[in-house]
This record gives C-alpha cells, structure tokens and sequence, in this order.
C-alpha cells in the first residue's frame, strides 16, 4: 500500500508581501495551523526586526517554529527540517491542515523536496575555521570564495549570511561538491508532502519596495532601535547579528551614525532580500503566484487562493 503523504499548503514570497496575513486567514478557512519558515523568527528575542506576528496578526490560530530557540545558538537547515516535519506530523495526526509561512527558501526546500544532510559532510573544525576566517579576513571575502565556486549559491545567499556561507564553503571542502549541485543529488526519493504552493509578489516591483519601506517605519516608530540596543548591550549576540533589522543599528549604537541614516540601510538591505527571495522562489515551477497590486482587495486575494486549494490534490480538509 502506498504511504500516505501529509497535506501541506504553502505560502512563501519576499519579505513585506504580506505572507503572515494571508497564512492566518487560510488557516481560519481550513482548520489550519501555521509552521514558520523564518530563519530569523525562529530565535528568541528581536521581535521586531525579525517582523514575528503579532497575537492581533496571529487571529488566534497557533503558530509554530517561532522563538524557540536562544539567541546565542547556532541552528542548522538540518535542526530545522527535523523540527518542522515533528511538528507537521503533529498537526496533521490531530487534523489540522499544516500551512508552512515563510520566506527562507532553504528552509522550504529542505522540507518539502525532503532533501537529507548527511553528517559525513559535516566537520566541525573546518566550519570553526572557516568562521575564523569570516571573523579576520570579513565575509564578503568568504562570499567572494562561494562565488568563485558556486555562483549559483553566492547570488541566493547575502554576504552578511554567514552561517549559510560556511556552510557551502565546508560542504565544498569535505565533498568537492558545489552546494547547489549538492542540494539536487540529496534529494531523497520522494518527498513525504503532497503540497500545494502560494507564492505572493508583485507586478510593479517599486509597490513591494515601498511596503517595505513604510515597514521599516512602523517598525522603528514601535520601538526597533530600543529592542536592539538591549540585545547588543547583553552582547548576547550569536547568530542574530546577521539579522537585518539589527546589524545596521550598530553604527548608531557606536555613535558613528545617525538613526536615519541606520534606517535607510536596513530599508535597503530588506529590498536587495526580498530581490533574493524572489530569485530563489522563481525557480520552483510548483509554486502559484498571487500579484497582489492586481487583486482588489484582502478578500480576492483569500478567494483566489482557496481556487488554488481547490485544484490541488490536498483538498481532504473541509472549511471548518
């Protein structure tokens, strides 16, 4: 008999495209519980610049993977694949209809194209001396190796993404496998989901780009710089000085640069991400993309994606 595979809908996009909203409201339509694909979100702390929902944008429905984890710990592609199908298979055995939101492609390609991390190919001294090595020579020099041997990887991965660049630098190193031809040789045979995949962009490039903008705002008004400040003070730092949202205030924290100024590169660094995710997430065929400047409103937007649902093959859940 042919195993089950566990339903599983799919809301992904850039940063700002509004995927928690759309996520929350599906949830409510088909008895759903949210699964965060957020790299950032997933640490404790940072709740602003990291953008984690609110209990008013959460509309009451659990949502899962968001701050569990210290801010001072290193957390793998692989410590995520292995947290998110527990939890999938949770809700799914209670029957709920999972729904994973997020923007990290790793991270929903590790999930849903099942792909394995096999521990030969880690080794924890070559990754120490590779952080070593970001710490005195910086990582836009590490990033301009990856380039050189993977460009592929390079132009999906920021330079300030450090983890992610010693990764495919120690992956290059112990296998002399390329990270990206490595992802497609680690698929496993068949993938334990049978997904349906909403992407949310935009047509007019410069209408995503001024949301985000405007959340930078909102952000800072709702107290940004303050809840940056208490995490570099504690210099309980670890992997969340990466974040964008926070390493740019650091130069105002010094004293070396106005607020704005700071402000200005964090709504910069949020576009050049979001031109990144769009990259990463256009490559995946599955994936049925919503233009939101071309819908109405918030309620076409939830209808055109219940069309979705309804096409697929995940329709075992009914509106509840």
């Amino acid at each position: 008999m042919e195993k089950r595979k566990i339903p599983l809908l799919a809301v992904v996009g850039p940063t700002a495209s509004g995927k928690t909203a759309v996520g929350a409201a599906l949830a409510e339509e088909y008895g759903g519980e949210v699964v965060s694909a957020d790299s950032m979100q997933i640490y404790k702390g940072l709740d602003i610049a990291s953008a984690k929902p609110t209990k008013e944008e959460m509309r009451g429905i659990p949502h899962h993977l968001i701050g569990i984890v210290d801010m001072d710990k290193k957390f793998s592609v692989a410590d995520y694949k292995e947290l998110a199908e527990k939890t999938i298979a949770d809700i799914d055995k209670r029957g709920k209809l999972p729904i994973l939101v997020g923007g990290t492609g790793l991270y929903v390609d590790s999930l849903i194209d099942n792909i394995s991390f096999d521990s030969a190919d880690t080794d924890g001294s070559v990754r120490e001396r590779l952080y070593s090595e970001a710490n005195s020579v910086g990582a836009e020099a590490l990033h301009k190796r990856l380039a050189e041997i993977d460009p592929e990887t390079a132009a999906l991965v920021s330079p300030n993404n450090v983890v992610r660049v010693v990764r495919a630098l120690e992956i290059w190193e112990l296998t002399g496998t390329r990270f990206s031809d490595y992802k497609r040789q680690n698929k496993e045979n068949e993938s334990g989901y049978n997904v349906c995949m909403i992407g949310l962009n935009y047509k007019d490039r410069e209408k995503l780009y001024d949301r985000i903008n405007k959340r930078v705002t909102v952000m800072a008004e709702k107290g940004l710089a303050d809840e940056c400040k208490a995490v570099y003070d504690s210099e309980d730092l670890g992997t969340v000085c990466q974040a964008i949202g926070y390493k740019e205030l650091i130069p105002y924290f010094r004293n070396e640069m106005p607020l704005e100024e700071c402000l200005d590169k964090i709504r910069r660094n949020s576009r050049r991400y979001a031109k990144r995710q769009l990259t990463w997430f256009r490559r995946d065929e599955r994936i049925n993309w919503l233009y939101l400047d071309e819908i109405n409103n918030f309620y076409e937007i939830i209808k055109i994606c219940k069309k979705i649902v309804a096409k697929s093959e995940i329709l075992c859940y009914n509106k509840m």
